[in-house]
């Protein structure tokens, strides 16, 4: 029997579930936002600030003392558009369905989802301020568990598949290599051993291979750091003590500790024995006297509803930089669900064309947009295929980079 003509649907069918099967950090974020960008009649624009709850201090005592209920929000932002642009003859569409996808959409839809997981890796990269691990030394069953205790000290939720570690092939191995014979139950070793992967429910994560997991570089650094004015909260840190020349000194992604300022437990304030650990927002250079300013994340924070540090940092607290200038390590993520989001949209349908068609799936918020139109000029079909989509942080205290 002849083979049936391809239609635009079942290639966008088949394109979508490829582009799910093919990714990895991108299936343990929260999906929850997308709808919001697909309101018939009501749409949104390309920004959906997404509310967080309010903290309270509470009080101690009959004595009624109000408290204002303040919601933060965190914008997602759809700004990144990526596709892939394809031409076919009308031979190539007269193939099963199977060897279309095999030939042509499994390749473009790879380097879109390689893309999507890309971009999404990089912001939890840059964006993740707590870290745990030696840079250089291969991550321990000690290690996996201190990072489990850094997302339990800033009261990240716990639950069946709520939490999830993404490393890189390389920390893979030594992970796989050092933990697969530790308290793991025969299955488990078994099922590591035939994949040389670590799977599901160990040590308190979901695991997962990603090639596209970062490596971040430490900045050029110099000098001897040191805070400059005591009493500064917010975004900005104000700084001195770097080498006497105006030069880059510390690149977006770079963690830092201030002295005696310590974190927090978020619900009841108490100082816990760890350090705040802060991430550079941008990359930063100092002045010609060795002052700069630093953009930070966790904004300082030291008291009310949502404070998260001990106190302000003193004038001329030592800052330190994890890593030494222009060190290279890799940024392993282990994070809740809700550390991250990443939206699509559904892009409209042209009029006017061969075909348009556009697949949504529900479980993961995908949402893929395939167009083709005849060229006279060459005789062709021309096939583009979008995906909108921006991803954000929204709890970057439920997220730790293990080090390798």
């Amino acid at each position: 029997m002849a083979n049936q003509l391809l239609t635009i649907q079942m290639i966008t069918n088949e394109a979508l579930a490829v582009l799910v099967n093919e990714l990895s950090f991108t299936r343990g974020v929260n999906r929850q936002y997308d709808d919001s960008f697909a309101v018939k009649g009501a749409k949104i624009g390309d920004t959906l600030n997404v509310r967080k709850p309010p903290r309270y201090i509470g009080r101690t005592g009959q004595a009624v003392s109000i408290e204002d209920s303040v919601e933060t929000s965190v914008p997602v932002v759809l700004t990144t558009q990526r596709g892939v642009d394809m031409q076919f003859s009308s031979a190539d569409y007269a193939l099963r369905i199977d060897d279309f996808s095999d030939r042509f959409l499994k390749p473009a839809m790879a380097n879109v989802a390689n893309a999507i997981d890309f971009d999404g890796l990089t912001l939890a990269s840059n964006a993740t301020y707590n870290a745990v691990g030696t840079i250089g030394t291969a991550p321990t069953q000690k290690t996996v568990l201190q990072a489990g205790a850094l997302l339990d000290i800033n009261a990240t939720p716990v639950g069946s598949n709520l939490r999830s570690m993404v490393i890189d092939p390389t920390t893979q191995v030594e992970v796989v290599n050092t933990l697969s014979t530790l308290f793991n139950n025969s299955g488990k070793i078994s099922k590591q051993y035939d994949t040389g992967r670590m799977g599901v429910g160990v040590l308190g994560f979901n695991w997962d291979m990603d090639q596209n997991v970062q490596i971040h570089t430490t900045g050029p650094l110099g000098g001897t750091p040191l805070v400059n004015g005591a009493a500064q909260t917010g975004s900005t840190l104000v700084t001195d003590g770097w080498t006497a020349a105006a030069a880059l000194r510390l690149n977006k992604g770079d963690r830092f500790t201030i002295a005696g300022v310590y974190t927090v437990n978020p619900q009841s304030r108490a100082i816990t024995k760890n350090l705040q650990q802060f991430t550079v927002t941008a990359n930063v250079s100092s002045d010609g006297t060795g002052a700069a300013s630093i953009p930070i994340s966790p904004a300082i924070t030291p008291t009310g509803q949502f404070q998260n540090v001990s106190a302000s940092p003193a004038d001329n607290a030592a800052i330190t930089v994890l890593g030494t200038a222009g060190q290279q390590y890799t940024v392993n993520i282990g994070h809740h669900r809700d550390a991250f989001t990443l939206a699509c949209a559904d892009l409209p349908l042209p009029k006017g064309v061969h075909e348009a068609a556009r697949k949504s799936d529900p479980q993961t918020g995908l949402s893929v947009r395939m167009v083709t139109d005849y060229n006279v000029s060459t005789d062709q079909f021309i096939t583009r295929l979008d995906i909108l989509y921006g991803w954000a942080a929204l709890y970057p205290e439920w997220s730790t980079a293990m080090v390798y």
